[in-house]
C-alpha cells in the first residue's frame, strides 16, 4: 500500500529489535519486581447475565482455583499471589487458615480479598449507601469477616467495589448516600490491621442505572482520602467511558500518591472484562509508561502498586487465557520500560511534538520477547510459557478429574457468578 508520505499507523510500526547491553541487569532486575495478581474467579465458569459457558477444565472449588493459579505462576514466574473472593470462596466455618495452607502448597499466598456487597437480596438498594440500616449492618457484618479473613490469611489489600447506586431520579438522596459511604470507609479504615490497607474502587455505571454511588476517580479519591492513609484509589482499566484519558488519571493519582492498584482488563464498548490488551494494547503500554515516568523523572515511590487482574474468561480456555495475559502484561511493562527518558525531556523541553511521541512510539514498536525469553532462561523457567503449558498435558488431565468430581459430589453449575 502506497502511504503518499503519511506516516503509518501504530499497527505497520516495525518491531525493533533491541539489544541487551549495559541495561541488562536494570531491565531483568524491573521483570523481577513486577508481579501480577491473578483472580480466583477468573479460573471458574462465568458468563454473561443471560447465563454460565461452561468449562469441563474450570475450577468449581477453591482448590482446584488454588491449583490452576499455582500453574499460572510456575510458568510465567510473576504471579506469586491470587485474589479471593467472599462468598465465593470462603463459606460459613471454613477455616481462612487452611486455605492459606492450600496456596501455599501451589507455591502461592493469598492475596486480595475481594468483599462482597451486591449478590444478597439485602443489598437490593444498595448496601451502606442504602437508607435501610438492617442492610448497611448487614455488609458492616459482612465487611468484619473480611477483615477477619485478611488476617487469618495474611493478606494486607482489602479490595472494595460497590455496586451501590440508584435506577431511578429521586429515588434516594444523592448526598445521604454519599455521607454514608463516609462514615462506612472510616469505620472499616479503623479496624484495619497494621500494614494492611484498603482500595476504592470505582465505575461509572452498571449496575445501577441513573447513578453510582462511587463513579469516577475523583469521587474514588475523596472517598479514599477522607477514609484514612491506609486508603488509595483502585483503577480498573475497564470502569471508564470510552473517551477518557486513564493514563492521565494515572499520573495524576501517582503524583498525589493516592494510586493504591489496578485490576486490568480490556473492552471495546463498556467494561467487556476482555483480556487485557486485546483491544489497545497501546493504552495499556501508556499507562505503564506513566508509572515509569513517575519513578524515574519525578522519584515518586511505585513499588507498592497492587497489580491484579480482574477478567472474566467466558470462552476462552482458563488457565491459556490468564497466561496470555500475564506475558502480555510483561511485555507492554518492558517496552514502557525501554522509553528513552532523557531523550523525551530533552525533546519536551524543545517543544518537538514529534520528537516526543517518537520516544514513546520507538519503546512501543520494540521487539522485547527475546529478553523476556533470556529472563525466563536465567531464572529456570521455561522460555515460552503458552506452549510449555499446553505440552503439560494439564488441562487434559484436570477436565477429566473434576468432572468425576462434580458428577461424584452432584455438583451443579449453580447461580453464583464464580
Amino acid at each position: 500500500m502506497n502511504w503518499r508520505g503519511f506516516a503509518p499507523p501504530l499497527a505497520f510500526i516495525p518491531p525493533l529489535h533491541i539489544t541487551i547491553g549495559m541495561d541488562r541487569d536494570k531491565l531483568f532486575k524491573l521483570l523481577d519486581e513486577f508481579k501480577i495478581e491473578t483472580p480466583s474467579w477468573g479460573y471458574a465458569d462465568t458468563g454473561t447475565r443471560f447465563g454460565k459457558f461452561l468449562q469441563a477444565a474450570a475450577a468449581s472449588t477453591i482448590d482446584e482455583k488454588l491449583a490452576d493459579a499455582g500453574t499460572v505462576n510456575k510458568f510465567t514466574g510473576c504471579c506469586p499471589t491470587v485474589a479471593v473472593h467472599v462468598l465465593w470462596d470462603f463459606s460459613m466455618g471454613v477455616n481462612a487458615t487452611a486455605t492459606a495452607d492450600i496456596a501455599k502448597k501451589n507455591g502461592l499466598r493469598i492475596g486480595s480479598i475481594n468483599p462482597n456487597f451486591f449478590q444478597d437480596q439485602v443489598y437490593k438498594s444498595g448496601s451502606v449507601c442504602n437508607s435501610d440500616e438492617s442492610a448497611q449492618q448487614h455488609a458492616h457484618r459482612h465487611m468484619s469477616d473480611c477483615i477477619a479473613i485478611a488476617k487469618a490469611v495474611g493478606s494486607d489489600i482489602l479490595s472494595l467495589w460497590f455496586a451501590d447506586g440508584c435506577n431511578y431520579p429521586g429515588q434516594d438522596d444523592i448526598v445521604d448516600r454519599k455521607r454514608r459511604m463516609h462514615g462506612a470507609l472510616r469505620q472499616w479504615h479503623s479496624a484495619l490491621a497494621p500494614g494492611m490497607k484498603m482500595l476504592v474502587e470505582y465505575k461509572p455505571f452498571e449496575p445501577a442505572f441513573y447513578h453510582t454511588d462511587i463513579a469516577d476517580w475523583g469521587m474514588a479519591y475523596i472517598y479514599a482520602k477522607s477514609a484514612g492513609p491506609k486508603a488509595k484509589v483502585l483503577v480498573d482499566t475497564g470502569h471508564h467511558y470510552q473517551a477518557q484519558n486513564i493514563e492521565q488519571i494515572v499520573a495524576w493519582l501517582l503524583d498525589e500518591e493516592m494510586l493504591g492498584g489496578f485490576h486490568f482488563n480490556d473492552r471495546k464498548y463498556a467494561d467487556d472484562d476482555l483480556t487485557m490488551g486485546s483491544i489497545d494494547p497501546y493504552a495499556v503500554f501508556r499507562i505503564f509508561h506513566e508509572i515509569r515516568n513517575a519513578a524515574e523523572t519525578h522519584g515518586k515511590d511505585v513499588s507498592q502498586i497492587a497489580y491484579m487482574i480482574d477478567q472474566s474468561h467466558n470462552l476462552k480456555p482458563k488457565i491459556e487465557a490468564m497466561i496470555q495475559t500475564v506475558t502480555t502484561a510483561q511485555e507492554l511493562y518492558l517496552k514502557a520500560c525501554l522509553v528513552d527518558r532523557a531523550k523525551l525531556r530533552d525533546a519536551q523541553a524543545r517543544q518537538n511534538i514529534v520528537d516526543a511521541e517518537e520516544c514513546l512510539r520507538s519503546a512501543f514498536g520494540a521487539d522485547v520477547k527475546p529478553v523476556l525469553i533470556e529472563w525466563r532462561k536465567s531464572r529456570g523457567m521455561e522460555a515460552k510459557p503458552m506452549e510449555a503449558y499446553r505440552a503439560s498435558g494439564y488441562e487434559a488431565r484436570v477436565a477429566k478429574e473434576r468432572e468425576a468430581a462434580r458428577a461424584a459430589r452432584g455438583a451443579s453449575s449453580g447461580s453464583s457468578y464464580a
